[in-house]
């Protein structure tokens, strides 16, 4: 058994300052003393796939990263990690628990996840180790860890048996309590847009100096078709996390961050509303171009016309959220939000459908990724307007 610090000092030490997680039992001790040490960040997920999302992130924004889950959710995660962190290339150290191993008594839902978490980490392409126990052998483990995913530029997890950290009291820290926000109706009876003349309205008022996520599908696509630049990235998997993706660089770059969401994939994790209201990065803006369609698959219609996004999200804790149904309106809401602190919610209805002959962007996953990283990275450019 460690301490908890035992391990995050020499982590530390090495980079990993950024945590994202979603809490077990066994991990208490280690996220209590992680939310109390003011070196280290540390954001509270809805669920393990949004931490892993909101890790990818934070790595794109230039931090090393640890993702903390039980091991039972790691099921909630494989989707980005195998369409997101797989493609992209992009690493995070894991540490996952061992609930349910062999030869421990544990409660029956986590029986099976025991005894196959190490095999599906094998199926993952991940590689891992046991959580280091010893004092003496954690600076070991992290650098074999370290060495792994600079090589492969791939997670890498740790496995963590009961009782291998020591008790810690809980600290200060922690996401701030939610505030409901207004809503600005900026709707009208014009007949809704096309995707990709509402992008191109976007592009003609977000500045090139912020940073654009498309979520996955024909979203992407036609961002990609329009214009192609480095502060584009086109997640074209893990559908659902372009929100989470989007809070982990936001929360660690000064730069204006826009989020291209789908109705489709927000209702996917609706919980990640929750989180950026409660983190509430002022730099971030969150679009939904709402077609009511899975347009990517056959326009097979989702439940989206029931819902009041906007809404949702006001009471999730984002200050401003509007309601569009032009595009004058969405114009409008984009340069409120690009020129006002956030974060901010625009609901942006528009017609079903794409353009024709959409291509797909011709830029390796892990390219864009880079390219996006170099372009977080960079310094900004001085105003010369006066």
């Amino acid at each position: 058994m460690i301490e908890a610090t035992d391990f995050i000092k020499p982590a530390r030490n090495r980079g990993y300052d950024f945590y994202c997680g979603v809490p077990c039992s066994f991990l208490t001790p280690f996220i209590n003393r992680a939310l109390s040490d003011a070196t280290l960040d540390y954001v509270a997920a809805t669920s393990e796939g949004e931490a892993v999302a909101i890790a990818a992130g934070a790595w794109l924004a230039g931090r090393k990263t640890v993702v903390m889950c039980q091991n039972s959710g790691l099921g909630n995660a494989v989707n980005p990690l195998t369409s997101l962190n797989f493609p992209f290339r992009i690493p995070t150290l894991i540490i996952t628990t061992l609930r349910g191993a062999p030869g421990l008594a544990d409660e029956p839902q986590h029986e099976l996840m025991g005894t196959i978490t190490h095999p599906l980490l094998d199926l993952l392409d991940i590689r891992h180790a046991p959580f280091p126990t010893d004092q003496q052998t954690v600076e070991g483990a992290l650098e074999l860890a370290t060495q792994d995913m600079d090589k492969r530029n791939l997670p890498y997890a740790f496995t963590m048996q009961k009782d291998s950290v020591a008790d810690s009291p809980p600290g200060p820290g922690g996401p701030s309590p939610t505030i409901s926000g207004r809503v600005q109706d900026l709707s009208d009876l014009t007949s809704p847009a096309s995707r990709i003349d509402a992008l191109a309205c976007l592009l003609t008022v977000v500045p090139e100096t912020a940073a654009l996520i498309a979520t996955t599908g024909k979203c992407g696509r036609e961002l990609f078709t329009l214009a192609d630049r480095q502060q584009h990235f086109y997640q074209v998997g893990s559908m659902g996390c372009a929100a989470a993706m989007g809070l982990g660089v936001a929360l660690n770059t000064r730069k204006k961050t826009v989020i291209i969401d789908g109705d489709g994939a927000l209702l996917m994790k609706m919980g990640t509303l929750a989180t950026i209201g409660s983190y509430g990065p002022e730099n971030l803006v969150h679009v939904v171009l709402d077609n009511g369609a899975y347009d990517s698959t056959g326009g097979q219609a989702t439940v989206s016309s029931g819902i009041d996004f906007a809404q949702i999200a006001a009471s999730s804790g984002y200050p401003q959220a509007y309601k569009c149904t032009s595009l004058s309106g969405f114009e409008n809401a984009v340069s409120l939000a690009i020129q006002t602190s956030g974060p901010h919610f625009i609901h942006m209805k528009i017609a079903p459908g794409s353009a024709k002959n959409l291509g797909r962007p011709t830029i390796k996953p892990a390219d864009v990724a880079r390219r996006f990283k170099g372009f977080l990275g960079a310094a900004e450019l001085p105003d010369q307007s006066n």
